[in-house]
């Protein structure tokens, strides 16, 4: 019995590599081709547009689901509080090392210097993104140990609205002082958690069940301060009417844009969670 279920794992363990590679991949090619291409003007208008996305993301997307998964709303929040000190010392570190870089040598800051000492959130929004990519591809394991066609589906989902986000964070960067081919080589490579996650997922997902809800807090929390610390304040530096409306309505487009892509990404997440549940159940009956 134990061999004629060897092709059927071996299957899974491939859908599931090639579903998480396909989807953290294609969505940041994507949001590349979106973002990258932009004019300096255009980025920098589209900073308000990542407040939105990255506001959403965390607010309608993340913590929804961390909270729905039923574990304790005080180590939710603890989690996020933890989340949020935490990213405020990791910024801490980033200005100390940088400010002790420039102390007494003597030379001229370069131009931008300015624009990059505003933008200080790349290492801040790269580990927020690896966390979320991670819990990703527990999702997408989960929906493939229920049913291969859950699997697909889900994949598809969670790179849909995954493409905003992306651009969300590649306009971060940009911003933060990235040149456009380092801000892809690192987006790349955080899309990469994606795969590790479907892996961990698949072996070890009854154990590792319980600590989604609390990945994808901590990667909220990124998303929380980046958009509230670091870019908002960017933003109140024109505090023209007219600027300020177009910055109004860019939030307002990656809220909706968020909320949109995500609508129908949860369902496909509580049906792959429910299959997973129900497949656990008929083993252990069957054992």
């Amino acid at each position: 019995m134990a061999r004629s279920r060897e092709p059927i794992i071996q299957s899974t363990i491939v859908l599931i590599l090639l579903a998480t590679a396909l989807s953290g991949v294609g969505s940041i090619l994507c949001a590349a081709l979106l973002s990258l291409t932009a004019a300096a003007r255009a980025v920098e208008r589209m900073v308000s547009f990542s407040v939105g996305v990255l506001l959403a993301t965390a607010l309608l997307h993340s913590l929804p689901e961390a909270f729905a998964s039923g574990a304790d709303p005080r180590a939710l929040f603890a989690t996020l509080l933890g989340g949020l000190l935490g990213f405020f010392l990791l910024e801490k570190i980033s200005l100390l090392r940088h400010s002790h870089h420039h102390e007494g040598d003597g030379h001229h800051h370069h131009h931008g210097h300015d624009r990059e000492e505003a933008g200080r959130s790349g290492l801040t929004i790269l580990v927020g993104d690896t966390f979320h990519n991670f819990a990703d591809g527990i999702v997408i394991a989960a929906a493939f140990l229920a049913d291969p066609k859950i699997g697909i589906v889900t994949a598809l989902a969670i790179a849909a609205h995954e493409i905003p986000q992306e651009v969300g964070d590649f306009i971060v960067l940009l911003n933060a002082g990235f040149s456009k081919a380092r801000a892809f080589a690192f987006n790349l490579l955080s899309s990469f958690a994606a795969v590790a996650g479907g892996v961990v997922g698949y072996f070890l997902l009854d154990d590792m069940s319980g600590w989604v809800p609390y990945v994808l807090v901590i990667a909220a929390s990124s998303f929380l301060y980046i958009a509230v610390s670091d870019l908002m304040p960017q933003m109140q530096r024109k505090p023209r009417w007219r600027e300020s409306l177009v910055q109004v309505v860019l939030i307002g487009a990656g809220i909706l844009t968020i909320a949109w892509m995500t609508n129908g990404a949860h369902e496909h997440h509580d049906h792959a969670h429910g299959g997973h549940d129900h497949a656990h159940a008929e083993g252990h009956a069957h054992d």
